[in-house]
């Protein structure tokens, strides 16, 4: 696992927990470091902090329908999730119309 945050507590937790990664703020920076990341035979999963994916969509959904590996997963940081309380439940309902 790699994490690209723009929080340095988010990073310094995670590498608490054994997970590399590095800050950046910028959507050249951002480019950059998921290229490189993406390109590291060693990494399978890509940690995204929430608020680079809400930031720059349109770069983080550019990555995810060109590639499949690896995966790129966002995940809330210190300041907690951009997600509505039942946003499970929402995308069950979108993606396949039940209700939960």
């Amino acid at each position: 696992m790699y994490l690209i945050s723009d929080n340095i507590d988010t990073l310094t937790g995670m590498r608490m927990a054994g997970v590399d990664g590095q800050i950046v703020h910028e959507k050249a920076e951002l480019r950059t470091a998921l290229e490189t990341a993406m390109n590291d035979e060693t990494i399978g999963i890509i940690l995204l902090t929430e608020s680079l994916g809400r930031e720059f969509p349109d770069l983080i959904d550019e990555i995810k329908l060109a590639r499949t590996m690896p995966l790129l997963v966002e995940i809330p940081d210190r300041h907690g999730t951009g997600r509505k309380k039942d946003f499970i439940t929402s995308y069950v309902n979108e993606a396949i119309g039940l209700k939960l």
